[in-house]
């Protein structure tokens, strides 16, 4: 095989037209694993197909980047970058967004090993072009560029490269060319400030991440809901929670929050900083933040009353988010009433509206009433109990109702609701005070999808797993849905069938 590559490429240096011998390299190439390609193209010169990427004939630039793709990763990362570096330089500037992404892809290859990073980062031209990459229109370019850079950022020689070089100010150049390309250096920046507290004080002593925060207030709404995604991915890291903690941000949210009801156009970010609020509960602790910011909660409140899909989705989400924890349970029952109301109002949408509303119920419901049994202390299981209840005068029923409608994604979420209870007495009570209900759960015959089938396989594992399902339902249907786990969710039974001859 190492002979017929040979052979190609000197085909291929001798023709005008090269397509059909590319071709062949290309099939060539696949039909070698890249473990035994790497012995012979590293000794191998590919000259000839980096010069025929410099055409306008399409076919011809794809079938180069096909064949190259697969030669390049076969390279040891450090013979790449030591044999290639000037292709890989040139393909950052080619006029064709493949043989970009091409070079991208490599220098990504690259910078991820240590030995072979050093090579990148004397390397000025290179890093200055990558940043170049940014600015380009096509999203995958700028994208491929993005995680480069915030590669070579995982060390202090890249970060000391980037932000105390006058790479900084072209990162400013290029930010500067349109709102869409500020807010991937934006983007960018973020993704290194996450990474490590000392790359967060880089990005910060640049001056970029307090340009980001102070876009959060301007005038522009859609900049502003923009910025807000940026700031909550910022949030997910401890350190980046402290810094921003540091600057304020959290009252200017929720400042932000409760001026909203004075703005017409406050729809388009409200939904971000509900979600900021609600991801930053889950990852420090939902009492502290309901507490903190009360203005949070109440809207979050508001918005699950409000006739708004929108606003109803993204308080559906925020809520299972938040009883998804004990802490979140214990905070939502505090206020009384109040989440009586908006419990009830879930149940509704569950019941009737947009498919993917009533999904969205489902799933929320679900998340409040899950209670791992280390958790089942008594009063948390007249938590959820209570809160089950409030769901229709018969609960049970509406559930099940609700799983035999003929769509597989209110099948499946209702199949989760009572996942969610099967793991607490009080769910294993009311399954087998219900008439029929056993029947309903080893019937193999309902919902046929592979997910309903998973969904059903998961409720009967949580009913097996629970220590008290064979007291509550008894010895017989704990045996019965003992075999019905151990067949898989999968199981077909076999029917046989017998035809008389003559027969009518």
């Amino acid at each position: 095989m190492a002979a017929t590559i040979q052979s190609l490429l000197e085909e291929i240096s001798g023709v005008e037209d090269p397509i059909e011998e590319l071709q062949s390299l290309k099939t060539a190439l696949l039909s070698i694993p890249v473990s035994a390609l790497r012995d012979f193209v590293s000794g191998q010169r590919f000259d000839v197909i980096f010069t025929l990427l410099n055409t306008n004939k399409r076919e011809q630039v794809e079938l180069c980047v096909d064949i190259l793709e697969r030669i390049l990763i076969a390279l040891n990362p450090l013979h790449l970058v030591q044999n290639c570096r000037e292709k890989l330089q040139e393909g950052l500037s080619h006029p064709n967004d493949t043989v970009k992404i091409l070079a991208l892809t490599q220098i990504g290859r690259v910078v991820e090993n240590p030995e072979a990073i050093t090579e990148i980062l004397s390397n000025h031209d290179i890093l200055h072009a990558v940043i170049l990459c940014i600015g380009e229109e096509r999203i995958a370019v700028a994208k491929q560029a993005i995680q480069s850079l915030s590669k070579i950022s995982h060390s202090k020689p890249g970060l000391d490269k980037l932000f105390h070089s006058d790479l900084l100010e072209v990162m400013k150049e290029v930010m500067a060319k349109s709102d869409i390309i500020r807010y991937r250096i934006y983007e960018l920046v973020v993704e290194i400030s996450s990474f490590s507290p000392i790359s967060l004080g880089y990005c910060a002593n640049s001056g970029l991440i307090s340009q980001l925060l102070s876009e959060l207030t301007g005038d522009d709404v859609l900049i502003r809901a923009t910025s807000i995604e940026m700031v909550t991915t910022l949030a997910h890291s401890q350190h980046g929670r402290r810094y921003l903690a540091q600057q304020g941000i959290m009252d200017k949210i929720s400042n932000m929050i409760r001026g909203a009801e004075t703005d017409p156009f406050s729809s388009l970010y409200l939904p971000g900083l509900v979600k900021f609020f609600g991801n930053l509960a889950i990852m420090d602790s939902p009492q502290q933040v309901c507490e903190s910011y009360p203005v949070f909660l109440n809207k979050v409140f508001d918005m699950a009353l409000d006739p708004d899909p929108v606003m109803i989705g993204v308080a559906l989400d925020t809520l299972g988010l938040l009883g998804s924890t004990v802490e979140g349970k214990q905070v939502l029952q505090k206020t009384g009433e109040n989440f009586k109301a908006v419990f009830m109002r879930i149940s509704q949408h569950a019941s009737s509206g947009a498919t993917e509303l009533r999904v969205r119920s489902l799933d929320a419901i679900s998340q409040l009433l899950t209670l791992q049994p280390e958790h089942q202390t008594e009063d948390l299981l007249s938590l959820t109990e209570s809160w089950f209840h409030l769901l229709s005068n018969q609960p049970m029923d509406m559930i099940r109702n609700i799983s035999t409608q003929p769509f597989p994604e209110l099948h499946c979420g209702a199949l989760r609701i009572f996942s969610a209870i099967a793991s607490q007495p009080w769910g294993q009570k009311m399954m087998i005070s219900t008439p029929g209900f056993m029947e309903f759960i080893l019937d193999r015959s309902t919902g046929q999808s592979k997910e309903a089938k998973d969904a059903k396989f998961e409720l009967v594992g949580s009913l097996v797993g629970s220590s008290t399902a064979s007291e509550i339902l008894g010895s017989q249907n704990y045996i019965r849905l003992k075999t019905y786990l151990k067949e898989g969710p999968y199981y077909v039974s076999a029917v046989a069938s017998v035809s008389t001859e003559g027969a009518d």
